[in-house]
């Protein structure tokens, strides 16, 4: 994998200063390893600076790239120097604001991308930028909202941000039952583009479902033979199925790919542009995001939860990179 994955690499690693003596619980590692180096403890909680806000995590996201930051892939060297708390999707409830916050109070329902300084959110309290913090969409649960940010902001920023995708063109998404797919199918549909995308077997029904208008199963068919001349790829699988991807965008169209690197050989022969996406907090695109979904044009799609405690089993699942949808640990009850 190649150093864009830094999608969101680089690590959730405690580096928030602790204040008060109040604790919580919360999975640390204290040395890089498999998902056996996670650990239920109570750590200080977390105190905002004057431009952060403290959350009440009631749930947290769980994505492919927390085992690649807990392994030490992007590690510099492999001494942890502070116990590392990985997650960078939370939903909660604002618990405590810092004194340059403007738009929440105490109490406000929010989702955020945890930026990669922050403490992480496989804890009970996490710290937030604003820039990184978005009102809950009022529709879905903290679970379903969980969910959302981090692959959600990749899909939008790589189809409406990067790739200006518009209505009447069309779209090749490689992966379009895994997380970031399952958005990008129906961020693309939203925005009027017809819709390629690849998947397995088992999920043809469920492309079809969140609105792909041509399913293509990746283990039958070839995708240049049904997908010819489309506006914009987006690639989340990399390897070969990047380089047979070149082929079949037409002349002035993009190519996305999250995995790797763009091979600008390729681009400049066939005449398209092409980008590696690597996703960035950004509130007011969450905001756009949780209208949709508050609209019914988008649906979270939440594949299993599991206790905070079992972090470990929900790791080893994302691992596998055959989930439907996101996975989410829940870490709090439901506000009332």
């Amino acid at each position: 994998m190649k150093a864009k994955i830094i999608f969101v690499a680089a690590a959730w690693i405690a580096a928030t200063p602790l204040a008060d003596s109040a604790t919580m619980k919360a999975i640390v590692a204290h040395e890089y390893g498999g998902p056996e180096v996670l650990k239920y403890e109570d750590v200080p909680r977390p105190e905002p600076k004057e431009d952060e806000i403290l959350v009440r995590v009631i749930a947290a996201g769980v994505n492919p790239v927390d085992g690649m930051i807990r392994s030490g892939m992007f590690a510099k060297n492999q001494h942890l120097t502070s116990p590392m708390i990985l997650g960078g999707d939370i939903a909660g409830v604002v618990e405590k604001i810092g004194a340059k916050i403007t738009k929440f109070k105490k109490g406000d329902p929010i989702y955020a991308y945890l930026s990669l300084k922050n403490n992480g959110g496989y804890a009970e309290y996490a710290v937030a930028k604003e820039k990184e913090a978005a009102a809950k969409p009022k529709s879905i649960s903290y679970d379903e909202a969980a969910a959302v940010p981090i692959v959600a902001l990749t899909a939008w920023q790589a189809l409406v941000d990067s790739a200006k995708l518009g209505a009447g063109q069309s779209v090749l998404i490689h992966g379009g039952s895994g997380g970031v797919g399952t958005f990008a199918v129906q961020i693309a549909k939203a925005r009027g583009a017809k819709v390629f995308a690849t998947a397995s077997t088992p999920n043809q029904e469920f492309l079809k479902e969140l609105g792909a208008d041509v399913a293509i199963d990746y283990t039958k068919q070839k995708f240049e033979d049904v997908a010819k001349d489309v506006d914009v790829v987006l690639d989340s699988v990399g390897g070969d199925t990047l380089a047979r991807s070149y082929g079949v965008v037409k002349k002035g169209g993009f190519i996305a790919t999250l995995v790797a690197d763009v091979d600008q050989t390729e681009l400049d022969k066939r005449g398209i542009r092409g980008e590696s996406i690597s996703v960035k907090p950004n509130s007011q695109e969450l905001g756009e995001i949780g209208k949709l979904i508050d609209e019914k044009q988008i649906r979270v799609i939440v594949s299993q939860t599991f206790p905070l405690a079992d972090a470990v089993k929900a790791q080893e699942q994302a691992a596998t990179g055959h989930t439907r949808g996101k996975i989410v640990l829940k870490v709090a009850d439901e506000p009332k």
